[in-house]
């Protein structure tokens, strides 16, 4: 890592300034001086009161509420008019963003890209972690200057040690990886040490997010390392109730889809084109349930779909892998999203971007950006123990709202808002959505904190 970074030359400059007003022993000098200083001060009250009450009127949209996820029901509403913005859009990047800074750190590449030696790290589901780091080093927001930040970014990359067994993500080794980045972040750095590491952000892109474990009840067990228990987690898992592994500051992410692949498969299968397929699931579901750790894969909800609609001529599952598995969400109506060992899967963003209403099957579960993606009206949501009625709920909507919930799930924005584009960040996009969020907990800026309390104790 480079050593440790320096303020700018503006910064000795003004404390040179500072110093200047203590010489002097005259006593016309002191109180030509003392007009001075309160003048000065004065000045630079109203510009900075002038600068936050103009970002204000710019960042603040009374016509754009945001409204909160619900997806315990579907919306009963007839009306074929496409739905009010999804996504919040403006040309003016930096004001919607508040003009907040992001200052990335520059970790050892055993941190993060030495990682990429995989080429699996960085389009597999937990590969949002990739993709935010390579979109912030080329956003509008990034700031240089780690004195100017508002934000401190530590690219760690967790999910990209693939098992030798089974070939998934191992993560045994998060907590001392992530461990060792913030020791020398602290010691290299000022800032942690300035804020106990509260305006420092981390992305937990797996199953129960910074608990950094695969099954549910070791994860709840450990818990979030304490290390982190300060700062902004970036975690794709989410609930509505209390949990262990989200009591940290943190945003709810979408899993990371390739948007490539998406844009493929839409040049051939157009959202709005023809839907053969009436409901649609691909993916584990065991016949035989196995009780491991007390708990059974996807609490069984897989288990009582293949046993109830297999056969159904409605219904196309399959409990094997293939290929051209986008190309058969394209071509269903409805595509099933229940839960695995964790609430979520990578199948609710793909079912949005292409097109299939997303029949959301997982109690409890927080959607991600809710107020960007108004999901109770893209989406359905059954509730676990009602996973035998399937059938009628889908035929019930299919007759009634279908073609209301799939034009508000075909406006591009709603996709936009879900998709990490790679290398830079797009407006409207996943990556985006996390500036967003992140804009709305400024509070936790040391840097304007500290603005605010120099204007409150020179006024």
């Amino acid at each position: 890592m480079s050593e440790q970074k320096k303020p700018p030359q503006s910064r000795v400059f003004y404390v040179r300034m500072k110093l200047l007003h203590k010489q002097g022993n005259k006593p016309q000098q002191d109180k030509n001086n003392n007009c001075f200083h309160t003048y000065y001060k004065w000045v630079l009250w109203f510009s900075f009161s002038l600068y936050f009450f103009t970002s204000y009127l710019i960042t603040s949209n009374p016509n754009n509420t945001p409204t909160s996820a619900d997806t315990s029901h579907v919306s009963n509403s007839e009306s074929n008019v496409v739905s009010p913005t999804l996504v919040e859009s403006t040309t003016n990047t930096l004001g919607v963003l508040k003009n907040m800074k992001v200052f990335v750190y520059e970790l050892p590449p055993k941190y993060n890209t030495d990682w990429l030696a995989n080429e699996r790290c960085s389009s597999h589901l937990f590969a949002s972690e990739v993709a935010i780091h390579r979109a912030l080093l080329t956003s509008e927001v990034r700031t240089f200057d780690p004195y100017e930040a508002d934000f401190f970014f530590v690219p760690v990359y967790v999910s990209c040690n693939f098992s030798a067994v089974n070939d998934f993500p191992a993560i045994g080794h998060a907590r001392t990886l992530i461990s060792s980045a913030v020791n020398l972040v602290s010691t290299e750095y000022p800032f942690w040490n300035r804020s106990r590491g509260s305006d420092h952000v981390f992305v937990a892109s797996h199953d129960f997010g910074a608990c950094f474990h695969t099954l549910e009840d070791v994860a709840m067990a450990d818990g979030i390392p304490i290390i982190l228990k300060n700062s902004i987690v970036l975690q794709t898992f989410g609930v509505i109730h209390q949990h262990p592994c989200q009591e940290v500051e943190n945003v709810v992410i979408p899993p990371y889809v390739s948007p490539e692949s998406v844009r493929s498969t839409l040049e051939k299968f157009p959202v709005t084109g023809r839907r053969d397929i009436f409901a649609f699931f691909r993916g584990k579901m065991e016949v035989h349930p196995k009780n491991v750790s007390r708990r059974f894969y996807s609490k069984r909800v897989r288990t009582e779909i293949w046993r109830k609609f297999n056969g159904d001529r409605r219904f196309y599952l399959q409990r094997h892998r293939f290929a051209g598995y986008q190309l058969e969400i394209a071509r269903s109506v409805f595509c099933l999203c229940p839960l695995g060992w964790a609430p979520w899967s990578p199948r609710l963003v793909e079912s949005v971007a292409l097109g299939c209403v997303p029949v959301v099957i997982a109690d409890g579960i927080q959607l991600p950006f809710s107020s960007a993606v108004r999901w109770s009206e893209i989406s359905l949501s059954v509730a676990e123990r009602d996973v035998g009625k399937l059938g009628k709920i889908l035929e019930r909507v299919a007759a009634t709202n279908l073609s209301v919930i799939q034009r508000n799930l075909w406006d591009p924005r709603t996709r936009r808002a879900l998709l990490f584009n790679n290398n830079k960040v797009q407006e409207g996009d996943a990556t985006w959505q996390v500036l967003v969020s992140l804009s709305e907990k400024l509070g936790r800026s040391q840097r304007r904190s500290s603005v605010a309390g120099q204007l409150k104790s020179d006024t």
